[in-house]
């Protein structure tokens, strides 16, 4: 009985890394060159996950103000297994804000994800600094990955092929007026394919006619030919 009592309560004290989810988590700074690691066991561990909130919270929309040159970023993978991303957290530290943005990502294909601001701002920095993640800016250090833009289609003003008058010869057709535009497309354009098969075709027959004039067959066919005289028609009867 103590044995079972034990042994529920060590899977509630860890219901991500039993239910599958990241089990570690890697903080890094790629401006000062700092990282550091916590396991899910680290009560820092369940900090950063709450103040960095849900994934499913904010916008796909890029705030105004926040970009590479004027932020400090952070970024936090967590770790499903150890070893395979989950979760992607970016955090941007704005000089001169109270507001600290994240954007959460776990889509890790495409790296799609929303933007929030943290609720706690100042308790996350202070989490930050505990971790030695928030050191001095490093010469050698880069400006991380900032996020790209979410993809909404075609631009407005974007150029779009010019639609196709049918004639009214193509729009009486059976398939109307779509057909038509595909046929005055096709008859417009086919044509020109056949050019390289010409081409390739002429330049073989140039190029195979003096090696077939050398077997000794076409070469006794050829010289009979020459040698004889008068009409070469011959007549059979039926």
């Amino acid at each position: 009985m103590a044995l079972a009592a034990a042994l529920a309560l060590t899977l509630w004290a860890a219901p991500t890394a039993s239910a599958g989810g990241p089990t570690s988590v890697l903080v890094v700074s790629p401006q000062s060159l700092e990282a550091t690691a916590l396991y899910y066991t680290d009560r820092r561990y369940r900090e950063l996950e709450t103040l960095l909130g849900p994934p499913d919270q904010g916008g796909p929309a890029s705030p105004k103000g926040v970009d590479e040159s004027n932020t400090r970023q952070i970024n936090v993978t967590w770790m499903a297994h150890d070893i395979s991303p989950h979760r992607f957290d970016r955090v941007f530290l704005i000089p001169g804000s109270q507001d600290i943005w994240v954007h959460t990502s776990v889509d890790l294909a495409s790296w799609d994800g929303n933007w929030h601001t943290a609720a706690d701002p100042e308790r996350l920095t202070a989490l930050l600094q505990d971790l030695g993640v928030l050191g001095k800016v490093s010469d050698d250090g880069g400006t991380g990955i900032f996020p790209a833009p979410p993809a909404f289609g075609l631009e407005a003003g974007a150029a779009q092929e010019p639609a196709v008058e049918p004639t009214p010869e193509r729009a009486a057709a059976p398939g109307g007026a779509a057909a038509a535009a595909a046929g005055t497309s096709a008859d417009s354009t086919d044509w020109w394919w056949a050019l390289p098969g010409l081409a390739a075709g002429a330049i073989a027959a140039l190029a195979l006619r003096p090696l077939a004039l050398r077997l000794p067959g076409a070469i006794e066919s050829v010289r009979l030919r020459r040698s004889e005289k008068g009409p070469r028609q011959e007549l059979r009867d039926l």
